[in-house]
């Protein structure tokens, strides 16, 4: 990893176990925490291959895997993807970072058919790596591949930066809503997701 990730450098020593027990509670009481994954699941074909990227506790993965799609999640918290690992089995969960991963390496040559960014992750990669993480995710996705990405407007990445990164990383904008249960975009939204698509006739993505 060339650089520490902002979920390292701005958060607690023990944040990561906090967040592991944090979503195992909210599992354990009933809460509804598949919202990213039902919006998935409307825009893709059934059987679908599917990488969540930053997948944490895996519970976006999860969701989509028990809906028949095929998951490879990847973050580089180890301590999440043991959580993933143990809570979650049957997806593949593997540690990489997503501005330098390539997933032959671990196997998954085959690309993907779309790629979720849930739970801010776009906020926590490491400063300046953003454009590389969103070049390394749609270099993964098959031509025609779909792409969502949904983190809060008040996180230090600015829209407007998020959207010239997206171009230059060879996605195209197709949606923009307020919410992963997709209510309408408005300018003052303190969250954003947005759905992108690598063209069928485009360059083949780099970071």
């Amino acid at each position: 990893m060339s650089k520490p990730t902002r979920w390292v450098t701005d958060t607690a020593e023990d944040h990561s176990r906090w967040y592991v027990d944090r979503f195992r509670r909210l599992a354990a009481e009933g809460a509804d925490l598949a919202g990213e994954a039902r919006l998935l699941d409307a825009l893709v074909a059934p059987g679908s291959r599917i990488l969540d990227a930053g997948c944490g506790t895996g519970r976006v993965g999860a969701a989509l895997a028990a809906r028949g799609h095929t998951v490879v999640g990847v973050d580089a918290d180890p301590v999440l993807v043991d959580a993933a690992r143990t809570d979650h089995p049957g997806p593949h969960w593997l540690v990489a970072d997503l501005a330098e991963m390539t997933l032959a390496e671990a196997g998954e040559a085959e690309p993907f058919d779309a790629a979720v960014l849930a739970g801010n992750v776009m906020a926590f990669v490491a400063p300046g790596t953003e454009r590389a993480v969103l070049a390394r995710v749609a270099a993964h996705l098959r031509p025609d591949g779909v792409m969502v990405v949904g983190f809060g407007t008040d996180r230090g990445y600015p829209l407007g930066d998020f959207d010239a990164d997206a171009v230059t990383a060879g996605l195209r904008r197709e949606h923009r809503f307020a919410t992963w249960d997709l209510r309408p975009w408005r300018d003052d939204a303190d969250f954003a997701v947005t759905v992108l698509r690598r063209p069928a006739d485009g360059p083949s993505p780099t970071s």
